[in-house]
This record gives structure tokens, sequence and C-alpha cells, in this order.
């Protein structure tokens, strides 16, 4: 999910547009405490006992991005070897950032293979959802994510009433379409009770976050209020290759733009450190006694 090779955007002049909307963002902003109403964790056996102070930016809402991925299960019960890492599910769901859990279900790390395989990631999805986790799960997310250049994306509709509702897909714009289009194009093929998570493309410089709230407003006029929210990129090119966490003055930037729709940050365990989360939230953490 959320991978930097899907754009070959030129970062460079792309950063620095991104650098002029940081400094849009108001003084007041400097010195309140961000906000967002999600974490995502792109599960892995390297944080499979995922830790964070999370809470402290009001986050209450834990997307599990995925249970089952390339052939291995995160969870017991479901026909699959099992990680080598496996989650104290448990302990999670008593973190008070997962008061509630939208639970991902069967995926491949690789975007093509999973296009190509969706029936398959259906059937073990079914299986997954039939598993009694000790979390208060509030929906379930399918991951397989999609974007207009995907041309059998239109199928999935029919699959995706096979699965358990509430229900989530995730979507980004590769080929910047526009919030519009974009809107038109999952309207046409979603059913109307699978909600959307937009991924802001700001993690490769996709997008401004002011143009990734045009895209917000433009699926909410479409879709409804209720079927959107957000997946706000929490990371950005490295200076030598891969990804680096995003900073707090960037992420401030994203969370100050999509005030209104439930934000969900990606993803906390790799990129959203404590000392990061302090430094969104001052407040809350000088409440806590964990100030930076």
């Amino acid at each position: 999910m959320w991978r930097g090779w899907r754009c070959s955007i030129r970062w460079a002049v792309l950063g620095v547009g991104y650098a002029v909307s940081l400094s849009t963002v108001s003084c007041a902003d400097m010195f309140i405490d961000s906000h967002a109403q999600g974490i995502v964790w792109q599960v892995d056996n390297a944080t499979a006992n995922p830790e964070g102070d999370w809470q402290l930016l009001g986050v209450q809402t834990l997307l599990v991005q995925w249970t089952i991925v390339d052939d291995t299960a995160f969870v017991p019960g479901v026909g699959l070897p099992t990680a080598a890492n496996m989650p104290d599910w448990a302990r999670i769901g008593a973190q008070p950032w997962a008061h509630e859990v939208i639970l991902g279900l069967a995926g491949d790390a690789d975007e093509k293979r999973a296009r190509a395989n969706v029936e398959q990631l259906i059937r073990e999805s079914k299986r997954v959802a039939q598993v009694s986790l000790p979390l208060n799960v509030a929906g379930y997310y399918f991951p397989v994510e999609v974007d207009p250049t995907w041309a059998d994306a239109p199928k999935l509709g029919a699959l995706l009433q096979t699965l358990p509702r509430p229900l989530w897909i995730s979507v980004y714009d590769r080929t910047n379409v526009g919030g519009k289009a974009l809107a038109e194009w999952l309207s046409s093929w979603l059913p109307a009770d699978v909600g959307v998570f937009f991924q802001d493309g700001c993690g490769v410089y996709a997008r401004v976050p002011s143009v990734a709230r045009e895209y917000l407003d433009a699926l909410s006029d479409r879709l409804g209020p209720d079927r959107v929210r957000v997946i706000a990129e929490a990371f950005r090119p490295g200076e030598h290759g891969g990804f680096r966490a995003a900073n707090a003055d960037e992420l401030r930037a994203q969370l100050a733009a999509y005030r209104g729709y439930s934000a969900y940050l990606f993803d906390g365990p790799h990129y959203i450190s404590n000392e990061l989360a302090r430094a969104l939230a001052p407040r809350a953490a000088a409440r806590r006694g964990t100030s930076p």
C-alpha cells in the first residue's frame, strides 16, 4: 500500500511546490495540537508488536492494512502458514489508539499480483472475517487498491458484495485525472455501501495537501461524506533513495488541510515515532508529562 514506485514524478520540481504549500500554514496552526482520527498499521514481521503514543493526536481507530499478505497469515485459523512473529491481538486491542479496529483482510504486497489474483484474495478474506479476534472490529478493509488505470477494477464491484460490512477499500490517482473524474469513475461501479480511503499522494509529491482536499470534497459530493476518509501519507522520498518519515511541519500541513474529514496516518509503526507524535501534539504531550 502507498508504494513510492507508482509515480514517475519529477520530485525536485514538485518538492518546491510542496515547500511553498507548507509556508501557507498559519502561525496559529504551529502552536495547536494536530489531530488525526486513525492510524494505519502495515503489518509485517518487523512490526508485529506495534507501540506508539498515537493517542496524543486523538487517534482511537486502528486500520490494519491486512491480516494475510503474500500467502502468510497474521491471524490463526485461516488454513495458511502463519507469520514468524504473530501479533498479540489482545494487547493491541487494549491500546487507546485501537479502541475501534478496521480489520484488513487478504492482500498481496505486489500490486500487479494482487490485481491478478483478486478472486483468490476475496476467498481468503472471507475466511479472515470468520476468525474471532479480541478486537472491537468496527469494519473491514479489502486491501487491493484501485486507481483509474486498472481497467478491470469495475469487476471488483460484484466481488465486494460477498464481503462483510461495513467495508472499505482505498483509491489513489496515479495519473491525476482530478477529483471529479475519480469520483464519477468510482460511482459507476463501486457498491453504494462501500467506503473509500483516498490516498492523498503527498508522500511521493504527487500533490500538495490543498489539492488533496479538493479531491476529498469532490469524492464527498459524489459518494456522500460518510463514505470518504483520507490517508495522510506520513513519508517522503529519501535523499538517497527509499523513504523517510515526514517531519512535523509536513504532517501538520496535511492534517490542517483535511479538517472535517477523518484522517488516518500511514503508517504508525514505520513513520510516526513517539517524538514525532509529541511534536505534532505538544499540548497533549505536556498534559501527559511527555513533552519533547
